[in-house]
């Protein structure tokens, strides 16, 4: 072979890689970080092939010590990347063979860099998505004993962003936690799909050596071998499906970002966040700015574009491996950083969240939040409920005009519109009674709320445990 070509694959070239090809085609830069992965895997395909007798012990010791070696150099910062070497796994193979002779060589029987890659990936991403999941699970711990603390916080519910009725800002987080029970359940749904081992398929027929993938699979923790050698290679809807998953969390976290910003403005006053989750301005010396929920939904769209390049990354290309699937980790990578971090700030900063229980109160008493209780309140008195909400209608009209609540109407003014209404009538117009009323699983009545928040504790617990 000449000096001049790749050592890894240039036999059948007649000259060496353009230097800007050379650049342009590698991705040491990006996949230098699946280096633990690779090793892993590595020590158990070599650990493989010694039990089929494709390499002796004594050569698999080699290459495991050496792999040792390679993997303390490139944590202590010392180990000399090169992007002539392409990718993570020829450095570290070449690494190895500068350390360990010819029997590094022999590392690469009965695989392919099509497989290997697939395994590190997925070795990569199942490791990843159990950080996310705990992230997750401290997100929705926060938000759960948030949600207890503030079961009687009295405050306006929306429509349309307009006063519909009062509900309690610990139904309303529960809300929240909802969502993420959903996203929390998708993840680990998941990651069953990524713990399937494609190691074994080698560039896309299998090979002809006598390996035992199902050894493989136990060695590396992975549920199963991958069935097809063809699909093995080429499949990346794990990735996809984790892209749609995070897609998914980060609309959420986007919805809670907008709320946490609406309810940080002067105009609602409802909550504060502790300084250190915000920002001030560089000329209004007054501003405490919510960057934190700003920059989550910020990032929303940024996790968006990378499931839409990766949808578009796959949608045309033939089995079985392309190089088209290089342009995979970058963006997967980018989702798996932004979901972490996103998630952090989240977990960190929610159970710090402060509510302004009176402005919350106040609130909730304008926008005539209590018109659907009397309504209700006529209807149990016998009035049919269409003739109830034009009753109800003229009420809220007159309240228009004269600046009043409903609550703050005396008995005869409201008797005008209906002789059904009685004395009792102030007990369902009164933001502490509407609250109560609904006093059923999923209403918002305090004891509601905390048994409510009991059962997603319970629920929380038994979902990591099968986990």
């Amino acid at each position: 072979m000449s000096n001049t070509t790749n050592q890894s694959w240039g036999g059948r070239f007649s000259e060496p890689t353009d230097a800007f090809v050379a650049r342009f085609t590698a991705s040491v830069d990006f996949d230098r970080r699946l280096y633990h992965h690779d090793i892993r895997g590595s020590i158990a395909h070599a650990t493989m092939l010694e039990r089929v007798g494709v390499l002796t012990s004594d050569e698999r010791e080699a290459i495991v010590q050496g792999l040792g070696e390679v993997e303390r150099e490139i944590e202590a910062e010392q180990f000399p990347w090169s992007v002539e070497l392409e990718d993570v796994h020829m450095n570290i193979e070449a690494r190895l063979t500068e350390k360990i002779g010819i029997t590094g060589k022999k590392l690469h029987t009965g695989r392919s860099r099509n497989d290997q890659i697939a395994t590190d990936i997925r070795l990569y991403l199942r490791d990843e998505i159990d950080v996310v999941a705990a992230e997750i699970a401290r997100l929705r711990e926060g938000l759960i004993e948030l949600a207890t603390r503030e079961a009687d916080t009295v405050m306006p519910g929306f429509t349309h962003l307009q006063t519909a009725q009062p509900v309690t800002f610990g139904h309303h987080l529960l809300a929240w936690q909802e969502m993420l029970t959903r996203d929390h359940e998708r993840l680990l749904d998941c990651r069953k799909r990524v713990n399937v081992m494609p190691l074994g398929a080698a560039a896309l027929a299998g090979t002809t050596y006598p390996i035992d993938r199902h050894v493989t699979a136990e060695l590396l923790g992975f549920e199963r071998p991958a069935e097809n050698s063809l699909d093995a290679v080429s499949d990346r809807d794990f990735a996809i499906e984790f892209g749609a998953f995070a897609s998914t969390l980060l609309m959420h976290l986007s919805r809670m970002s907008e709320e946490l910003v609406l309810w940080t403005s002067a105009q609602f006053d409802f909550i504060d966040l502790p300084d250190r989750f915000c920002t001030g301005s560089s000329i209004m010396p007054q501003k405490k700015n919510p960057d934190v929920p700003e920059l989550v939904r910020g990032k929303t769209g940024r996790v968006y574009g990378h499931l839409m390049g990766l949808l578009t990354l796959m949608k045309s290309q033939p089995l079985a491996y392309n190089k088209d699937n290089q342009e995979d980790k970058e963006p997967l990578f980018d989702t798996l950083d932004t979901v972490q971090g996103c998630l952090k700030a989240f977990a960190d900063m929610v159970p710090a969240i402060e509510a302004k229980t009176d402005n919350m109160f106040e609130a909730a008493r304008k926008g005539f939040s209590t018109a659907t209780d009397l309504a209700d309140y006529l209807v149990r008195a016998g009035v049919a409920f269409r003739d109830a909400h034009e009753i109800v209608g003229q009420a809220v009209a007159l309240g228009l005009r004269e600046q009043k609540d409903l609550s703050e109407m005396s008995l005869d003014e409201l008797r005008q519109f209906s002789d059904a209404i009685q004395a009792d009538v102030f007990e369902v117009l009164t933001l502490e009674g509407s609250v109560a009323a609904r006093n059923h699983i999923g209403g918002t009545a305090p004891d509601q709320v905390r048994a409510a928040a009991q059962r997603a504790r319970d629920a929380l617990a038994t979902l990591q445990q099968e986990a």
